[in-house]
């Protein structure tokens, strides 16, 4: 074997260059993606400098005091012309408010938020959750998810900021069961409560910088990566897409799917006939054949192979999945508790904003999928 090399006898210049490489090499193995930083940048850009700032806006704590004496909070000035609603939301980074009032935690609704391809450091999540049992549940388990989200997770998948806010009333329904959800007799109650809960969390969370609000429940599990953009891309003031439910054919153990959201529909003469011949605190109900209403259903215009942008006018929505421009809330669109034109909660809110002159828009072969109990 022949003699080792002193490492004396090397030439310094190859020692330098050897040291140059492996620094080089460290800080590339450990520094982030460009795209984690980018996306870490702008939430730093957006962070609100108080915590009296809107709730939209992620708060960084930092010192309150100078020279031993408290910082008075800012005075902001928010140019709201300068907020825009349009076809291109990631072009013109605008910033959206996912609102979801969450009764029950679906692991694979929170799976599927972080799917979605809209840049996550211009989104805001914000839940509105019950004070019982079930609520408690619900909040322990949606903490574990943002813990391992906001905290652990790729930078890509963080948010801007997250909300979580508790009912300041008792549901009305003791069970949450979909059975049980879906009888006609707790209709009124049920959805005169889920409006409180929509219009508290709105009205809470919506920041001057907010360009547009998609209302989505907690047991949305499936849409499009690209719901949001999709959606946008229309760029109408009120825009909802088809509800449908996978289940498993008792008979075949085929994998089908059902229409499930029915509140989605062109008004007709004969539900406003019913609606002539109500008391002013009677409500018209859709999908119960105990009120035939005889109106044209969204959840039927569904065409296999059609095109998935075919729009229609709309007189009421559902709320599973419903994208609204923000200055539609701002004019004072709310989801009524009580009845207006005999309707409620999210088919009110329809006809408050058609009051507003805001029109309603119907995707039919663009699908969003409800879980199955």
């Amino acid at each position: 074997m022949g003699p080792v090399r002193s490492l004396r006898r090397s030439n310094p210049l190859t020692i330098v260059v050897g040291v140059v490489l492996c620094i080089f090499i460290f800080v590339f193995l450990l520094s982030p993606s460009s795209a984690d930083s980018a996306a870490s940048k702008a939430r730093s850009a957006n962070a609100a400098s108080n915590p009296l700032s809107p709730p939209t806006s992620p708060f960084r704590k930092q010192n309150e005091k100078a020279n031993g004496k408290r910082k008075p909070p800012p005075v902001v000035h928010y140019k709201m012309n300068n907020v825009t609603s349009t076809a291109d939301p990631v072009g013109n980074r605008e910033t959206i408010l996912i609102l979801t009032p969450l009764a029950r935690f679906y692991q694979e609704y929170w799976d599927n938020l972080l799917k979605l391809t809209y840049p996550h450091e211009l989104i805001t999540l914000a839940f509105m959750i019950p004070k019982n049992r079930e609520g408690n549940a619900a909040t322990l388990a949606l903490q574990e998810q943002i813990t391992k989200t906001q905290k652990t997770g790729p930078e890509k998948h963080r948010f801007a900021s997250i909300i979580i806010e508790r009912q300041d009333f008792e549901p009305p329904l003791s069970s949450q069961s979909e059975a049980e959800r879906h009888k006609m007799e707790n209709q009124k109650a049920r959805r005169a409560a889920m409006s409180k809960a929509r219009n508290s969390l709105l009205f809470t969370t919506l920041g001057p910088s907010t360009s547009w609000v998609l209302w989505l429940d907690s047991d949305i599990i499936e849409t499009p990566a690209t719901l949001i953009q999709d959606l946008a891309a229309h760029n109408k003031d009120i825009i909802v897409p088809n509800c449908f439910q996978r289940y498993t054919d008792s008979k075949s153990k085929d994998v089908k799917e059902r229409a499930y959201d029915f509140n989605s529909w062109q008004d007709s003469d004969a539900a406003r006939k019913l609606g002539e011949g109500m008391g002013p605190d009677d409500i018209l109900l859709e999908g119960y054949a105990e009120m035939a209403t005889y109106r044209t259903l969204m959840a039927y215009m569904y065409e296999e192979g059609a095109d998935i942008n075919t729009e229609v006018p709309l007189d009421g929505v559902g709320g599973t999945a419903l994208l609204v421009k923000a200055e539609v809330h701002r004019d004072g669109a709310m989801f009524p508790p009580f009845p207006f034109y005999h309707l409620i909660e999210t088919e009110g809110f329809a006809r408050m904003a058609k009051r507003l002159g805001r029109a309603a828009t119907g995707l039919p072969n663009y699908k969003v999928y409800h879980y199955n109990e």
